[in-house]
């Protein structure tokens, strides 16, 4: 029998409604949810995938686990055993060392239920404020430069006004592919509105960029230049609004100042783009009706990542390009609750409901609603993310608990956060899925319930409150987040802090989600008017929405600012000053280009979940470095070949992509791939650890780098057909052996090694033969050729290619792997398997994953003057979720210019 359950999609901060379809036991099939105000039943091929991810146990962490010492293995045990262990090596911890030798490193993909636990765990029993998240890498600027300018956390805007804006100013974000739904609405949106400008401020040539009417291609860092550059020209030309400066904002004069010294000229020099082009984006900006800028990672993600936010909102308020329909800064979270965390204090820096730590009035009204003594919370910030792994590795921290997270892939230069893991006296790994970096160094892992199997809420980038529902009961012994932590805090509070009752009563999520709401009375975030009934009946709403008695019914606040009151203690809103500072990694001789990371269409984060889905790397099948064919020529690198890119911190090598995406001195690294799929830990092994000031996130947008051919003669290929999550297990631990590894996926059932050394690995071609299952049989040829060091095995399984090995010359490989995910039946004599055919097979790349519309299917039909629309009707494709339909537009519109 068919069930289906509404609940909320767990990748971006879109926060789309999704109607998930289970039969009982397992998830079968999921839509969006055409009455959910986010999407309206749009997905992206993320979320249309996600029943995918939960289709197999395999690397699911299904039961708890615990190492006795370092040197062995973790063995299964209950559950009474695991919450015993945990809370007794922290309470003795904490008796030793006090409260601040342990630590939490949480997740914005946590409900705001789960996070509630841990906050109040951390703060409230133990007394400590290390308790930090990963939403300190994406979103930490962003709130830093809110609670600055405007008083308060939170967005001021509403998705509302992507359609209402009459300028839509993107800054670092290729929201095309990393917010897919939010951009289908602004592409309808200017369908029917042919003079609504975009403009677009990006390095990189993005799909987004493509669609831009002015793409303000920046040199790497130089955004509060250029920001400040068109705030010079907008009181040059008038374009500001002087008696809303005087009657709501402070601190103008001060900026003004700043400000004259960034004449357009001065500023384009400085960001690599034209005069012209720096003023035509100010005058779009200051004379349109509403003028909207939407911004991501590439300004949050920056040793000056706040000040960055900061002058961009100051050309809102020096405009009133805020507090109205169509106009304000938005910052577009990056994880589905990253906005849930902040609202409970999820981080280091603050308490619950916006409060601050080192306010004594803010701790004790905590206190009071707590039960407990003022004292009991701790007047100092925690550690955020990279200060925090700096003093685990000094021996400060001698425990860490983390949750939900990957600090392993996620956090920059790896190296130091590897040793910290190691000098880490107990590390505890709440997770979902065992295939992490970051699981291996876990003394305890207990095994969390994933998307489908929880309940609770999120909120989203407009500060929409939805509910998150369980379709069908998690496998072996996983549990809710904050059920494991409640159940640690109790043991925990027994042994450090016996009284006459407890903090962690809680027997459901909605206990905990009425606590949390009663914190927030009379703040700015304020949600006492909501409730999980609220939320049954009336649906997601936005924040704040406090009780009102007015026709019985309470309503969330859809944009702030209106009256032009601002959440500051005079009500005024705050110029800030922001000087341009240069990139805290500046190119040399040494390390001559730029490195740029960012995101892929159909990845997200780590890959723990997407990772699970062949048809998911048919986009882009495997990790490269892209670098502008121009620099390739100088150096003598061509496509395909592998290279070394390095900073000072450490290095990778990776395949070479060749695109004039990227401007010369520049290359550009997907943040996707990991351990699991490459023999190192992804591109954090080149970047820095430099942090913003103000709100303590770290540069991974850039660094440094330089880029070498590596030199590996010996080289393999090898792919097998089968359950792709059970092979990725088994040629994984195969991938340190190499100078070169990567596992990617084809089809829905295949997965592929590629790998080169300076010579074959001794003992791994066994080890490989025996993780694919092509043992010596009668449907397993093989050739060898010592003198020249070649080793080739196939295999067949029911007259159809099943997996082969191609080592030492893998010429010819490429065709055989066409030949093994078409899956056809094998025609003629199978010793001609060996008698590789001429020329190489380029991999036909899939454009439209949802259709699976392949990109010569569309080239053929563009080269015969096929618009959208008409690639539309005859392939199908950019008519599901439409995440393709910036690249088919992009391909239509390069055939046009080309003809």
């Amino acid at each position: 029998m068919k069930t289906i359950t509404r609940s909320t999609c767990c990748y971006c901060g879109v926060g789309c409604g999704v109607l998930i379809e289970s039969d009982g036991e397992k998830i079968t099939g999921i839509q969006g949810d055409p009455a959910h105000p986010a999407n309206y039943g749009r997905l992206c091929t993320k979320g249309m995938t996600l029943p995918l991810t939960v289709a197999s146990k395999t690397n699911r962490a299904l039961y708890p686990e615990i190492r006795i010492n370092r040197d062995s293995e973790r063995q299964r045990v209950d559950w009474d055993t695991a919450l015993d262990t945990v809370a007794l090596k922290f309470a003795d911890i904490i008796r030793q060392h006090g409260p601040d030798a342990v630590a939490f490193y949480i997740s914005g993909q946590l409900l705001t239920e789960d996070y509630y636990v841990f906050n109040k765990l951390a703060k409230g029993l133990i007394g400590t404020n290390n308790i930090d998240t990963n939403s300190r890498l994406c979103m930490s600027s962003a709130v830093s430069g809110y609670k600055l300018s405007l008083g308060a956390d939170g967005p001021p805007t509403c998705y509302e006004d992507l359609e209402l804006a009459d300028c839509v100013l993107f800054a670092g974000s290729n929201m095309a592919w990393a917010h897919p739904v939010l951009y289908r609405r602004l592409e309808a949106a200017k369908a029917t509105r042919a003079d609504v400008k975009w403009i677009v401020i990006d390095p990189r040539r993005t799909d987004t960029a493509a669609m831009a009417d002015l793409h303000l291609q920046i040199q790497p860092g130089t955004d509060v230049a250029l920001f400040n550059g068109m705030l010079h020209h907008l009181i040059w030309e008038d374009l500001i609004d002087p008696q809303f400066v005087a009657e709501h904002t402070d601190g103008f004069a001060e900026l003004k100042q700043l400000v004259r010294d960034y004449t357009p000229r001065m500023a384009a020099e400085i960001c690599g783009i034209t005069e012209a082009d720096l003023m035509t984006a100010a005058e779009w900006f200051g004379r349109s009706q509403g003028a909207l800028s939407l911004y991501c990672m590439g300004l949050n993600q920056s040793a000056h990542g706040t000040d960055k936010n900061l002058a961009l909102i100051n050309l809102h308020l020096a405009t009133r390009q805020i507090g109205k329909p169509g106009a304000g800064p938005f910052s577009l979270t990056g994880q589905p609750n990253a906005m849930g965390g902040r609202e409970v204090g999820g981080m280091a820096t603050m308490l619950a409901a916006h409060r601050d730590i080192t306010n004594a009035d803010h701790r004790a009204e905590i206190a009071r609603l707590w039960g407990i003594d003022t004292e009991r919370l701790s007047p100092t910030p925690g550690l955020p993310a990279v200060e925090m792994f700096n003093a685990i590795r000094a021996g400060k921290i001698k425990a860490l608990w983390i949750a939900c997270t990957n600090p392993v892939h996620s956090m920059p230069d790896l190296n130091l956060i590897r040793e910290a893991l190691d000098t880490a006296e107990f590390v505890v790994v709440q997770e979902a899925f065992l295939n992490t970096d970051t699981v291996p160094y876990a003394d305890v892992v207990l095994p969390a319930a994933t998307w489908g199997e929880k309940s609770g809420t999120v909120t989203n980038s407009e500060r929409r409150i939805s509910r998150v529902r369980p379709a069908i009961q998690g496998p072996g012994e996983v549990r809710g987040d904050w059920w494991i932590a409640n159940e640690v805090a109790r043991r925990l509070e027994a042994q450090i802090h016996p009284a006459r009752f407890s903090l962690f009563g809680f027997a459901n999520e909605e206990q905990v989600f009425n606590e949390h709401r009663r914190l927030t009375e009379g703040k700015d975030l304020d949600i006492t008017g909501l409730s999980y009934g609220v939320l049954e009946s009336h649906g997601p709403q936005q924040w704040p929405m406090p009780i009102v008695e007015a026709y019985g019914e309470t309503r969330g606040q859809a944009r702030r600012y209106e009256d032009g009151v601002f959440a500051t203690a005079d009500g005024k809103a705050r110029f800030n000053v922001t000087p341009y500072l240069p990139v805290a990694e500046p190119t040399n001789s040494r390390y001559p280009f730029h490195l740029l990371t960012g995101r892929l269409r159909d990845q997200w984060h780590g890959m723990s979940r997407t990772g699970r889905v062949p048809r998911l790397f048919a986009h882009t099948p495997e990790a490269a470095l892209t670098m502008n064919p121009l620099d390739a020529e100088r150096r003598g690198l061509k496509a395909g070949e592998l290279v070394k890119v390095s900073s000072k911190r450490g290095g990778l090598i990776l395949p070479l992509g060749l695109s004039d995406e990227v401007t010369t001195g520049s290359v550009f690294a997907a943040m996707h791939w990991n351990g699991q799929f490459l023999n190192s830990g992804g591109i954090n092994e080149s970047t820095i650890g430099a942090v913003d000031r103000k709100s303590f996130q770290p540069e991974l947008k850039h660094a440094a780098v330089r880029v070498e051919r590596a030199d590996l003669p010996w080289r393999l290929t090898a792919a097998c057909r089968g359950d792709t999550q059970a092979l990725q297990a088994a040629l994984q631990p195969l991938l340190k052996d190499c100078a070169y590894a990567a596992i990617t996926m084809a089809g829905d059932d295949v997965a592929i090694l590629k790998a080169a050394a300076d010579s074959a690995p001794a003992g791994w071609l066994e080890k490989l033969f025996t993780a694919l299952a092509l043992q010596p049989g009668p449907d397993v040829l093989e050739y060898r050729d010592a003198r020249r060091g070649m080793v080739k095995r196939v295999g067949w399984q029911d007259g159809v290619l099943h997996g082969f090995v191609w080592a030492g010359d893998v010429t010819g490989s490429d065709q055989l792997l066409e030949q093994l995910i078409a899956g056809e039946p094998w025609q003629g004599a199978r010793i001609t398997v060996f008698s590789p055919k001429t020329g190489n097979a380029t991999r036909d790349r899939v454009v439209c994953n949802c259709k699976q519309v392949k990109e010569s299917q569309i080239r053929e039909l563009v080269v015969l003057g096929a618009d959208v629309d008409g690639l539309k009707t005859k392939l199908g494709c950019g008519t599901v979720c439409g995440s393709c339909v910036p690249e088919l537009k992009r391909m239509c519109s390069a055939t046009a210019v080309a003809s």
